[in-house]
């Protein structure tokens, strides 16, 4: 058992100096390749974010521009619609001053 330990204790020995170091070049050009890709994906999100953001505004943008339409006819066709009634109201009043001067000549 001990001739195990020995043996495992000289493996891990050897692993370890087989193992690069911190301050070893390969491993400090795979951090800054890591990290140049962190900051390509938080660039690129950003730039998703900000497009989301603009298509948004266009959103609300077109909402109130066609809330604002609607208002617009809406307040149209009560103004024609009243115009309407005004005209029949006076197309009926003519007809009772017709209707009116009729039977008083008659009398």
């Amino acid at each position: 058992m001990k001739k195990h330990l020995i043996v495992l204790a000289a493996v891990m020995v050897v692993l370890s100096a087989l193992a690069p170091a911190a301050d070893d070049p390969a491993v400090k050009a795979r951090e800054a390749e890591r990290a140049e890709a962190a900051a390509a994906r938080a660039k690129a999100k950003e730039a998703r974010d900000a497009a989301k953001a603009e298509q948004k505004r266009r959103d609300a943008e077109a909402a109130a521009a066609e809330a604002a339409r609607l208002a617009r006819e809406k307040e149209e066709e009560a103004a024609r619609q009243a115009a309407a009634e005004a005209e029949q109201k006076a197309k009926r009043d003519a007809r009772y001053a017709a209707r009116k001067d009729r039977t008083k000549k008659k009398r």
